[in-house]
């Protein structure tokens, strides 16, 4: 775990739910005496944010773009890709599971591995594995360091639909002919009146499109 490493996920806590609410929250309780009229409008926006953000609705609109982006592949049409790799996003990993041992895949990467199954009825064997990057950005730039010296610069792309804008970007920028292929589409699903009542899942799933949108604006800024 790098010094890098930790701050990111720090300064990604704060920006994404319900850090984000909770900071507003906290900052107004400090100002309560000193500009109460201030502090009452921060502790409303947080609380608002917090559950606006909780909200399936909400989720999927900030889901919902990112995942127009790239359309899925049907499996037929992967046998006819021209591409040189298929490369599969691991999602992080799985940290000292007590029923395996050592670090294993995340459930993220399990349905990225899924996906990327299919491909075994095309004959493509595992050729490489890239396991020390830390984020996307590196993982594209450590996979040209494996795959461009041998010749494979065209490759079809496997990660979660709403990552796909930006691991696209990653891998691109490091050299890459992209064909996108994602995956677990989490906005196409039909409305439910579920996704008017706060919960937890959807919560996790508007931290999920920040950390992209948040992550597709640095990129811009680094250009």
């Amino acid at each position: 775990m790098s010094l890098s490493w930790l701050i990111a996920n720090l300064v990604s806590s704060l920006l994404l739910p319900p850090g984000n609410g909770l900071v507003l929250a906290v900052a107004g309780l400090f100002l309560w005496r000193l500009r109460p009229r201030l502090a009452r409008f921060l502790v409303t926006a947080g609380v608002f944010l917090v559950t606006a953000l909780s909200l399936g609705v909400v989720a999927r609109a900030l889901l919902a773009p990112l995942e127009a982006r790239h359309p899925p592949l049907p499996p037929a049409a992967l046998a006819r890709l021209p591409v040189d790799a298929i490369v599969v996003l691991g999602a992080g990993r799985y940290r000292s599971p007590p029923e395996f041992g050592d670090d294993d895949v995340s459930g993220s990467g399990l349905e990225r591995l899924r996906y990327a199954a299919l491909e075994r009825d095309f004959g493509v064997r595992v050729r490489w594995v890239e396991s020390a990057s830390a984020d996307t950005a590196e993982n594209a730039r450590h996979s040209a360091g494996l795959l461009l010296p041998a010749g494979a610069q065209r490759i079809a792309l496997v990660t979660h639909a709403w990552h796909m804008p930006r691991a696209t970007a990653a891998f691109a920028a490091a050299g890459f002919a992209v064909t996108p292929a994602p995956t677990a589409f989490a906005a196409a699903r039909p409305a439910t009146p579920l996704d008017f009542v706060p919960r937890a899942p959807a919560m996790q799933q508007a931290a999920t499109a920040l950390h992209e949108w948040f992550g597709l604006a640095w990129y811009a800024l680094r250009r």
